[in-house]
């Protein structure tokens, strides 16, 4: 766990944070190690903005990695309190990560609260809908 935080700690720095100097990194965990990060990277038209764990999502997916391949996903900022996924976060991490994935939400101070990525969203909206 102190490797996955390290790593979405050292990330921080890659935000693209200016409008709201509110840095959001992920760490995402495949069940091999590896270790993909993603960053907050906003727009001035705010609705373009895309969020650290969707964009730590997309580019595993951009590699070939697949829902069954990861394992956990880690979020940290700069703030003393914790903070979670938004919504539109939730909805892809609940499509694209296992139900049973764990996501460590962490903040500054190095504290960890651990939710299961089902947790969540419930009565998410997936294939199954459709």
């Amino acid at each position: 766990m102190n490797k996955l935080y390290e790593e979405a700690k050292g990330a921080l720095k890659h935000s693209y944070s200016k409008y709201s100097n509110f840095r959001v990194s992920a760490a995402l965990k495949m069940k091999n190690g590896e270790v993909i990060t993603g960053v907050n990277i906003e727009n001035a038209a705010y609705g373009l903005s895309l969020c650290a764990e969707r964009n730590a999502l997309t580019t595993a997916y951009s590699k070939g990695i697949k829902k069954d391949d990861i394992a956990e996903i880690l979020l940290t900022t700069d703030q003393e309190y914790f903070v979670s996924p938004c919504g539109s976060c939730r909805q892809v991490m609940i499509e694209l990560m296992p139900a049973d994935a764990p996501v460590h939400m962490t903040n500054n101070k190095g504290e960890i609260k651990t939710v299961l990525n089902k947790d969540l969203l419930p009565h998410a909206f997936t294939e199954d809908d459709l």
